[in-house]
This record gives C-alpha cells, sequence and structure tokens, in this order.
C-alpha cells in the first residue's frame, strides 16, 4: 500500500516542480513558433523594399520622365517657331509683291493722266506753231506760249519731227507721198504738225509728207 501511494504522488508533480532539464525544454518549445516566424517577416520587409527600389516612381524613373517630356515640349514649340516663320516670309513676300504692284499701278495713273492733260493741249501747241511760222509770235501772246512750252517740257512732253528725218512709222504719220530722185530711202519732206511723245511712249505721230526714192526701172 505503501508503494502505490508514492507512485501516484510523483505523476501529479507540475512542471514547475520538475528539474531544470525539464524546464529548459519547456521554455525552447514555446520559443519554437515565435523564431519560426520571425524569418516570414524580414522576407516580406526585403520583398517591400525591393518593390519601392524598382517602382516607376522611383526619383531616377520620374527624372527620366520629366527630361522626356521637356524635349517632346521642346521640339513641339521648335516645330510651331517654324511654322510662324514661315507664315510670317510669306506674308511679308505678298506683302512686297502687293507694295510692287501699288507702286507701278500709282505710276500708270500718274503717267495716264499726265498723258491725257498733255494730249489735250497739243492743239494749243500747234498753234503757237502756226503763230511761230508766220511771225505772229509778239508781244504778250509770245510770253505765254514760252511760258506754256516750257511748262509741257517740264511734264516730260517732248516734240520730235523735221523736214530730212526718215521716215518711220512708229513716229510718223504720211500725209502725202512723192518721188524724187535725190533721196535714197523714205523720207519727210514737210511737217505738217509736229510729232510729240512722253519717255518712250508717242503721244501724237508727227504729221508729215514724205518722198521717195525713183523706182529702179525709171
Amino acid at each position: 500500500m505503501t508503494h502505490d501511494h508514492t507512485t501516484s504522488t510523483s505523476d501529479a508533480t507540475t512542471p514547475a516542480d520538475r528539474p531544470d532539464g525539464a524546464a529548459a525544454d519547456a521554455a525552447a518549445a514555446t520559443r519554437e513558433p515565435q523564431e519560426a516566424a520571425a524569418p516570414g517577416a524580414a522576407g516580406y520587409a526585403e520583398e517591400e523594399l525591393a518593390g519601392h527600389a524598382g517602382s516607376p516612381d522611383s526619383p531616377g524613373d520620374v527624372a527620366e520622365e520629366s527630361s522626356t517630356d521637356l524635349l517632346a515640349d521642346l521640339a513641339g514649340a521648335q516645330s510651331r517657331v517654324a511654322a510662324l516663320t514661315e507664315d510670317l516670309q510669306r506674308l511679308q513676300a505678298e506683302y512686297v509683291n502687293y507694295k510692287r504692284r501699288v507702286d507701278r499701278d500709282r505710276e500708270l495713273v500718274l503717267e495716264n493722266a499726265r498723258f491725257s492733260v498733255l494730249a489735250a493741249l497739243l492743239p494749243v501747241l500747234d498753234d503757237v506753231d502756226r503763230a511761230r511760222e508766220h511771225g505772229e509770235l509778239e508781244g504778250g501772246f509770245k510770253a505765254v506760249a514760252e511760258s506754256l512750252e516750257r511748262i509741257v517740257a517740264a511734264q516730260g512732253l517732248t516734240k520730235f519731227g523735221a523736214p530730212g528725218d526718215e521716215f518711220d512709222p512708229r513716229f510718223h504719220e504720211a500725209l502725202m507721198h512723192a518721188h524724187s530722185a535725190e533721196v535714197t530711202t523714205t523720207t519727210c519732206r514737210d511737217v505738217v504738225s509736229a510729232g510729240y511723245q512722253i519717255g518712250e511712249r508717242v503721244v501724237r505721230p508727227a504729221r508729215v509728207t514724205v518722198v521717195d526714192p525713183e523706182p529702179a526701172g525709171d
């Protein structure tokens, strides 16, 4: 009976009453789950850092994207400047051509107006020439006639046509033809009314009588 009581007392012993070796084993078994969880946490931290390092939002990637955007903006600005420059050059050329046309048209209008006014004065100038031929250009009438001739000459009107000039249909209008052995080409003999021109433009051809060379058979 004494032996059975002793065995029951020994089986009921608590961990705190066990020897030091048994207590150490129990503590180690308690720590093993915590230590097993530690490597997992470390691995997660490393993966998180690696994820941030490779993220497109990293400073290096942001700087590269900003540089690409700036280059694209610069290329677009240069393209717009080139297009505007081309438009400006075209407008300048059109303006220069327009100004030339306006200047040419203005000069043409002035020339036509001057031509019309001077052409209207030709009968008066013819009267002055006839009065001079007959010796009637005297006194105050002479002064007026000479003043008129100076004014029209200042406007570019020049007189042409004189006896002995070679006949030129561009500048002469033949009123009568005759033949003469004294000439070798068609020649102006008498000037009925003088011709006038402004520059190279004929206002009125000289009206003349002409003589032609004698026919070869005669």
